[in-house]
């Protein structure tokens, strides 16, 4: 059976009322029972016109509510699918704020080790850098191990490179020594009058001196005795010239 739609109910409903009248024009209008007759048929119709437009309408909310549970359905949805995507950034952002902070503390670390470091040298405190200090102890090491053609080679790189280093004087000591651990007598002479013509004040310098001494008396050098003369006159109160007294009073 087909079902009719509320505007073709209202339709029928309206032609029955417009019917009805004509009817009741044709014989019974004059009739006061025709008329009550008419009137509960007319309030009938509108009653079941009310009831039809309730249920029209129940059935319309229901499609209303039917729409908004879907629509509720895919806000769900959408809200699900935007927390899947804030959780997603905020693990991009704990991990960039991680790298970035792995990056200050590396940063800050290198920064460090540039940093000049305080050292104590021949009892002087002075400050270093640390590619500076790293370069020294490793020709000290050199030289500790008795490869002295090495250490000597690395003395000598290491007073080029840092001229003016806390380092030097003792860096052109032992580049001295150096060469006179190898019987290079004339090398050692000429690397330890460096020492006291440019850092004579360094507690390497009477050392120096002796070597210089030593130096001079393998290679019969007369000037060996004026050099430890010397020594003891220039720095009376170092244990190297303690040993040239030594030296001249065994003569």
């Amino acid at each position: 059976m087909k079902k009719l739609s509320k505007s073709g109910l209202s339709a029928v409903l309206l032609a029955a009322l417009t019917w009805l009248p004509l009817q009741a024009h044709a014989g019974l209008f004059d009739d006061d029972e025709a008329r009550k007759a008419l009137l509960d048929l007319r309030a009938k119709v509108e009653a079941m016109r009310a009831e039809l437009n309730a249920r029209i309408d129940t059935k319309s909310d229901k499609s209303s509510t039917l729409d908004l549970v879907s629509q509720n359905e895919l806000t769900l949805q959408e809200v699900a699918k935007l927390r899947g995507q804030i959780e997603v950034l905020s693990n991009e952002l704990a991990n960039a704020q991680k790298r970035q902070k792995d990056f200050y503390v590396d940063l800050d670390a290198r920064l460090r080790k540039l940093e000049p470091r305080e050292v104590t040298i021949d009892g002087k405190t002075a400050q270093v850098d640390p590619s500076e200090q790293r370069t020294y102890e490793a020709a000290w090491q050199t030289f500790k191990s008795g490869d002295y053609k090495a250490a000597g080679t690395a003395f000598t790189e290491f007073v080029q490179r840092y001229p003016g280093s806390s380092y030097a004087p003792a860096a052109q000591y032992y580049l001295g020594s150096s060469y006179f651990a190898q019987r290079d007598c004339k090398s050692a002479i000429a690397a330890q009058q460096q020492v006291l013509k440019n850092y004579a004040d360094s507690p390497k310098a009477p050392e120096a001196m002796l070597i210089i001494a030593s130096c001079q008396t393998e290679l019969k050098d007369k000037a060996a005795k004026k050099t430890l003369q010397d020594l003891i006159k220039t720095y009376p109160d170092s244990s190297a010239a303690a040993t040239a007294k030594e030296r001249l009073g065994g003569k």
